[in-house]
């Protein structure tokens, strides 16, 4: 509660999209607050101007030693628990908190419950999408998080909300120890951010932390028993469901599809013999499999609140993707044209390339220690041609080899902006009408983008210029 912040001696672990904020808010309730960070550069300087100018103390390029005093750290959630400051706080004795912890803590007795989403891949469009399903119910919600709208605006802000929809990453879950959803769903598992948390259990441990002390549901999904098991390991309240979600169809205590249609078999009466048509899957944008997972989740934790079945129909066909996630830009002499820039590791552009049946990829970018094999041996019989781009495209080449020898691959060492034009060009020349060219990268953009964001546009523009 706000009162317990006075006086007390805060440090706050790096400056940026979270820190700025728990700098400014820790202040405003009474606490001496110190702002450490690694770097050093104007954008630091301008935020910590900012802040001094308030009255809060900033130190730049010290982000490793613990201010004298320090009765509590509220970290940024990218920050390491292997940093120094970490471990001197350990040993200290001081609680490190993430910004949604900081959130949780500062919340009215009657503010709205969270319904909280993480996973792998999906996080940001299940959290729109069930935002979209909640406004269609009469809600006042928004989608919060992870997703850029930060949660200590919306608990300490003047908008009053029914329920949130929170997208949670692993590392604010790392961070976030009394977080108690109503309800929440966890969409996949696969490798990431290992160097992050060290291992994979570790990853999964965070993950899993979202189910903890759930209310009402935890979603689940069937294909990925890993998700169901944290579920088992779970500490919740007394009358939590587990609830799952699959393709298929649905067993009790599921939603699934049948026919076309996305159906619920948990929250209905009798629901061993009952079962509520939701949507069709052509109300889902676009209806390809991975996201039509993430619709099924996301009406779970809409059903869960209590949302009539029209509002997930009604929810789902108000919901637009945001860019660069199969974003189809084009037909040209019959040829699809797809981006999803946003595949940035393996496990989504499996999910990409099992959304289409013949396929010219491009792909290529930073690895980020990622290896490739199974992906191409479970997409090789889809693969009409390949074109690689980006630093460690040898990586894709050398599986496309061993799982795929008899497909096509153009291999481009250029690492200039303008490769992407090349790239399209190529793709062209490889595919046939009624294929499908596909920009899921299953890497990062970084040795020749900004961002994903600016190496799909840049996707998008080759595709108009063979259409000009």
């Amino acid at each position: 509660m706000p009162f317990e912040f006075q006086g007390k001696h805060v440090t706050v672990a790096g400056l940026g999209v979270s820190g700025v904020p728990a700098a400014k808010v820790l202040h405003g309730l009474g606490a001496r607050v110190t702002v450490v960070n690694d770097g050093a550069d104007e954008r630091a300087r301008a935020q910590a101007a900012e802040l001094e100018a308030l009255g809060i103390t900033v130190r730049l390029g010290d982000g490793d030693t613990l201010p004298d005093g320090t009765e509590l750290i509220v970290t940024a959630p990218g920050w390491k628990p292997t940093k120094p400051l970490f471990t001197a706080a350990g040993q200290a004795g001081v609680p490190v908190w993430g910004d949604v912890e900081l959130a949780w803590r500062l919340r009215r007795p009657d503010s709205a419950p969270w319904l909280a989403v993480t996973g792998t891949n999906g996080k940001t469009t299940t959290v729109q999408m069930l935002a979209s399903i909640l406004k269609a119910a009469g809600l006042r919600t928004a989608a919060v998080g992870n997703i850029g709208v930060s949660l200590l605006d919306a608990v300490t802000g003047d908008e009053e909300c029914d329920v949130l929809a929170v997208e949670l990453s692993s590392y604010q879950l790392h961070w976030a120890p009394s977080l108690r959803a109503h309800s929440a769903a966890v969409l996949n598992l696969a490798p990431d951010h290992l160097d992050w948390h060290g291992s994979m259990e570790a990853y999964a441990a965070d993950k899993g932390r979202i189910y903890e002390g759930n209310h009402v549901a935890c979603v689940y999904n069937v294909a990925d028993k890993a998700t169901e098991d944290l579920v088992r390991e779970a500490d919740v309240e007394e009358g939590c469901r587990a609830i799952g979600f699959t393709l298929g169809s649905p067993a009790p205590s599921q939603l699934g599809v049948v026919d076309g249609i996305l159906v619920d078999r948990a929250f209905v009466e009798n629901r061993h013999k009952n079962a509520q048509e939701l949507a069709e899957v052509s109300d889902v944008n676009p209806p390809a499999p991975h996201n039509i997972a993430n619709a099924l989740a996301a009406a779970a934790l809409a059903r869960a609140f209590g949302v009539p079945a029209a509002a997930v129909r009604d929810g789902l066909r108000a919901f637009t993707p945001d860019a660069h996630r199969i974003a189809h830009v084009a037909d040209v002499d019959g040829v699809a044209y797809v981006d999803d820039s946003k595949a940035t590791n393996t496990h989504a552009t499996e999910a990409s390339l099992a959304a289409y049946e013949s396929i010219v990829w491009i792909a290529g970018g930073l690895a980020k220690g990622a290896t490739f094999d199974e992906l191409v041996a479970g997409a090789a019989k889809r693969l009409r041609g390949a074109v690689l781009i980006g630093a460690d495209r040898a990586l894709i080449r050398e599986a496309l080899t061993r799982h795929a020898p008899e497909v096509p691959v153009v291999d481009l060492d250029r690492a200039d902006t303008g490769a992407m034009l090349q790239a399209v060009q190529e793709a062209r020349r490889l595919a046939r009408p009624g294929d499908t060219v596909l920009l899921a990268p299953a890497c990062a953009s970084m040795d020749m983008f900004t961002n994903y964001n600016q190496r799909g546009d840049a996707f998008a523009r080759a595709v108009r210029e063979l259409g000009a």
